[in-house]
């Protein structure tokens, strides 16, 4: 449990959560996180067999605990209580946002295999992106992120709209080669991104072993601005301006190091970097 996730609303509810557990039969053994990046360490240090593992925070808790599993090799299933700001990766897989509801989902939901993606040696359980917008996350401070919500990324990210960067770079799709600038690029496995649904996200799976890839380019005038803007508003990606496609595995190679976020958090910079899919790797309860 993350208690500083979100608007701490967990906090108020935690009691309610691990008693619906104990209702369900479960000993409840629970962890508080006290840093950034604990939580596969904490895994490597559960004495005995579990049943299951759920985690409550955000997305960067979510992440957390997906690359423990990874890590430690831990065959469990894996329940999701979110708590954060936006919680994108609840959204994809209809996992409740309310508390008592989502512990209800993780005692006694469904097991479903789920895709994972790699960036580089990092493992990303919904997104990795660069480019536009894409340090908003976990740049916005925690408490704006408490007082405004989804709001606190949309004013952060209009502070941005004049400082665009444009990333030349050569995206490697088995012999498909594509060389450009690009003011963004997201290589995802979600139905939704940033809290906004994704065009044709009834056609995004969770357990092909494909993720999708998004890449904007650089605009050259005003009007290509504008058509960018418009294309993101009508979530019609529909644009010569835009490059979407499916992908098992991208490479990307670029002359400067660009600055990545994984699941809403820095990632690290990369010249070079392949992303992947590791299909159906985590098993999610929903």
């Amino acid at each position: 449990m993350n208690p500083k996730a979100g608007k701490g609303v967990i906090r108020q509810r935690f009691l309610e959560v691990v008693d619906e557990f104990v209702r369900s039969g479960y000993e409840v053994v629970v962890r508080t996180t006290q840093q950034a990046g604990e939580i596969p360490e904490i895994l490597k240090q559960m004495q005995g067999p579990v049943d299951k593992i759920v985690c409550c925070g955000g997305d960067g808790t979510f992440n957390e605990t997906v690359c423990g599993l990874l890590e430690t090799g831990l065959q469990v299933p894996l329940g999701y209580i979110p708590a954060g700001t936006v919680n994108d990766f609840a959204a994809s897989h209809l996992i409740p946002t309310a508390p008592l509801e989502a512990a209800k989902t993780a005692a006694a939901g469904t097991p479903e295999l789920c895709d994972v993606g790699k960036l580089g040696e990092r493992c990303f359980a919904y997104v990795a992106a660069f480019g536009a917008f894409t340090d908003v996350s976990y740049q916005t401070p925690q408490p704006m992120k408490a007082l405004l919500g989804r709001l606190a990324y949309i004013v952060e990210g209009i502070k941005r709209l004049p400082h665009l960067k444009a990333y030349p770079m050569k995206m490697i799709n088995g012999d498909q080669v594509v060389e450009d600038s690009f003011i963004y690029g997201m290589v995802s496995n979600s139905k939704t991104v940033g809290g906004f649904k994704l065009p044709s996200g009834s056609e995004i799976r969770m357990d092909d072993g494909l993720l999708e890839a998004v890449f904007i380019r650089k605009p050259e005038t005003m009007a290509d601005r504008q058509e960018i803007v418009n294309a993101l508003l009508r979530q019609d990606l529909d644009s010569p301006l835009i490059c979407k496609f499916q992908v098992r595995q991208l490479e990307l190679v670029s002359k400067e190091k660009i600055p990545w976020t994984v699941d809403g958090e820095f990632a690290g910079e990369y010249g070079r970097v392949a992303v992947r899919c590791l299909p159906r790797a985590v098993t999610i309860l929903s």
